[in-house]
């Protein structure tokens, strides 16, 4: 009993000391990390196209000492940083923003504006936080590389291209990380993402916590002509819109009601002119599902619901309607061992432990993560992702009050209080080093 009771002595006084010297570190390099995420709030890049932020990443981890990997899967960045024998520990960031208009009066605000593709443009603006992603994996990894006393293995940071997209985690993989790159395989992966809550509230909950999401366009193919005659034209506006009200009879009335699935179509694109029945129309379509049966339920049913509109139009067998699939992932699951390991090391740094939320207060959400496909494939997949309340408390406060939230990813008024960029620096660095010695 004495044994026991001087070990726990002896690891609370290890925590304090641990949680000091975080805390110094921190305060020291804040307005570094602040200047770098203001930087990259002020220049999103789209998936893929991360070029200037993955330089940025590529150019601090080389500065700190890492082994550094650039160009995985176009703009994708790995840092190695190897301390002795020990666990390896992946700690993963996206870089992406999204294809939206930001709406805030910062003055650090994003005015950019991407061309697409097809030609068009777009305004992009940082509205999911992974601008502050990618400066908390930054100071991370610059504390890992001035405290080798304070851990012992290998970190591998990942800077991850196209998340939005649900495409960079595979296309990383798929480009060779761990084969043509040499990328070490890990036993642990990290991650954190911001969340429309208090600065000052996190998340730590075991389980599935993301539901598994599809990507997928349907195009419809025509007959176009001249708007003042229909006749002589089989419209595929129309055979887009009756499609769109069907698909939704699919989560009605096909998924058991006691299941949860969203299918949404965000965009349809057909058409230029007023008085043009256009050749073809395009419906982007998103899926969220939390087991395969309800993912195939939903897929044959947009499939059929196609076919039978193009049917009951009279196509012939070359004008049916194709469906191509994009991004993907399977549900986020935390394995509930570590996931445990890091919210008992957060719980220093909240006013008191509810403020850490677990999976007895916090159920599985519909948005979906693409980062455990980085080991999806591997033997080993112990995964967790935790959540940093990013909003200004007495701001969070007023939007409760009316029953809201002070803003929504992907929206133009999201922001993140500057105040979160240290303190998601601390809560990276504790829980990075809870698993680097949970043993």
């Amino acid at each position: 009993m004495k044994f026991f009771i001087f070990f726990l002595s002896v690891a609370s006084i290890y925590a304090q000391n641990s949680s000091s010297i975080i805390n110094s570190a921190v305060e020291k390099d804040k307005d570094k990390f602040v200047a770098i995420f203001k930087d990259l709030h002020q220049n999103p890049e789209l998936g893929f196209n991360e070029t200037r932020t993955a330089g940025i990443v590529a150019k601090e981890l080389k500065s700190y000492g890492y082994k550094v990997t650039e160009g995985i899967a176009k703009t994708g960045v790995a840092g190695i940083l190897e301390n002795g024998k020990g666990p390896i520990v992946m700690y993963r960031a996206d870089m992406d923003a999204n294809a939206v208009e930001e709406l805030t009066d910062l003055p650090y605000k994003s005015t950019t504006i991407a061309k697409l593709d097809d030609g068009s443009e777009t305004p992009v603006a940082h509205a999911c936080g992974h601008d502050s992603h990618t400066t908390w994996l930054l100071s991370t990894a610059k504390f890992l590389a001035e405290h080798k006393d304070s851990w012992k293995g290998t970190v591998v940071f990942i800077a991850q291209p196209a998340e939005e997209l649900i495409l960079g985690a595979q296309a990383m993989v798929k480009d060779g990380l761990y084969t043509k790159y040499g990328i070490p395989k890990p036993d642990y992966l990290f991650g954190i993402h911001a969340l429309p809550f208090p600065v000052g509230v996190l998340a730590a909950a075991s389980g599935v916590r993301m539901a598994g999401t599809d990507q997928l366009d349907v195009t419809f193919y025509g007959v176009g002509g001249h708007g003042s005659n229909p006749q002589l034209t089989k419209d595929p506006i129309l055979m887009a819109a009756s499609a769109i009200m069907q698909y939704q009879a699919i989560v009605s009335r096909a998924i058991d009601p006691k299941n949860s699935a969203v299918l949404t179509v965000g965009a349809i694109e057909a058409g230029k002119d007023n008085n043009v029945i256009p050749e073809k129309a395009l419906l982007k379509i998103n899926l969220r599902w939390f087991n395969e049966k309800d993912r195939n339920l939903m897929i044959e049913g947009i499939k059929r619901i196609n076919e039978s509109i193009a049917n009951a139009y009279g196509l012939p067998e070359d004008k049916m309607p194709t469906m191509t699939f994009k991004g993907w992932s399977y549900p986020l699951e935390n394995e509930p061992e570590i996931t445990a390991v890091v919210r008992e090391a957060l719980y220093p740094l909240v006013e008191n432990k509810k403020m850490v939320l677990d999976e007895s207060v916090l159920p599985s959400v519909m948005g979906s993560e693409d980062l455990h496909h980085l080991v999806i494939e591997n033997d080993k997949k112990d995964c967790v992702f935790i959540n940093v309340g990013v909003a200004e408390p007495q701001r969070f406060a007023e939007a409760m009050k009316k029953g809201q939230l002070p803003f929504a990813n992907h929206n133009g008024n999201f922001e993140i209080d500057l105040s979160a960029i240290p303190y998601g620096s601390k809560v990276a660095i504790t829980a990075m080093l809870a698993i680097f010695n949970k043993n």
